[in-house]
């Protein structure tokens, strides 16, 4: 079992910029998919991005694409998401996720971190 742990999250401004970073230890990342997902207040879950390990292919959620960018670092097992042009729709609490199949479904993923909070202000 994988065990996922995220940092990087804070409060910033409307534009501002924030790398999250989910660090995984237990297994290593080659054979999952990685998803990062938010989950603002009263809303669900809501897909943001995956990566596949092993090939590094990437799909974006439409409203974070030319914004929001994900890369892994096979060395340190850890997955990054930099967010640029950040606005206050994306405050939420940000979740990475592993799973076996490279998919925007939440359902389909079998580890998760315990999210951390970013915050837009206008």
């Amino acid at each position: 079992q994988v065990q996922l742990v995220e940092s990087g999250g804070g409060l910033v401004q409307t534009g501002d910029s924030l790398r999250l970073s989910c660090a995984a230890s237990g297994r290593t990342l080659s054979s999952y998919a990685m998803g990062w997902f938010r989950q603002a207040p009263g809303k669900e879950r809501e897909f943001v991005v995956v990566i596949n390990w092993r090939s590094g292919s990437t799909t974006y959620a439409d409203s974070v694409k030319g914004r929001f960018i994900i890369s892994r670092d096979n060395a340190k097992n850890t997955v990054y998401l930099q967010m640029n042009s950040l606005k206050p729709e994306d405050t939420a609490v940000y979740y990475c996720a592993a799973g076996a199949y490279y998919t925007r479904n939440y359902d389909r993923y079998d580890a998760w971190g315990q999210g951390t909070q970013v915050t837009v202000s206008s």
